[in-house]
């Protein structure tokens, strides 16, 4: 199993609240619909960024983390150069997304301390 991370960054012109409602409401809505999205991913997690500030660290620089959860990578692949997912998600990213202020890394996951 490998998990595909990517960290979020809003439009400038949108507050975080609109990014978050967009990415909870219509976003996962619509990547959820695509078929190739039902046939690859295995689990898929939104998290988005708290106002908190802590002592050390620097300023938040992302507003969220998408966490998606494939067999392997060839169904990673798959899922992202999809036509459908071309057509109707990719838009909808760009319209929200800052796309070259996200970041993103393809890992398998090695559990340290069970919950």
């Amino acid at each position: 199993m490998i998990k595909f991370t990517i960290l979020l960054a809003r439009k400038p012109l949108l507050t975080h609240e609109q990014f978050v409602e967009h990415h909870r409401t219509v976003h996962a809505a619509l990547f959820t619909s695509i078929e190739v999205v039902k046939q690859t991913v295995r689990r898929y997690v939104q998290q988005h960024a708290l106002p908190v500030e802590l002592p050390g660290m620097p300023p938040v620089k992302y507003d969220g983390i998408t966490e998606l959860w494939f067999d392997d990578v060839e169904a990673l692949g798959r899922c992202f150069s999809d036509a459908e997912y071309l057509a109707k998600v990719r838009p909808d990213e760009e319209s929200f997304l800052d796309l070259h202020g996200c970041d993103f890394i393809v890992s398998t996951e090695n559990e340290v301390f069970p919950a």
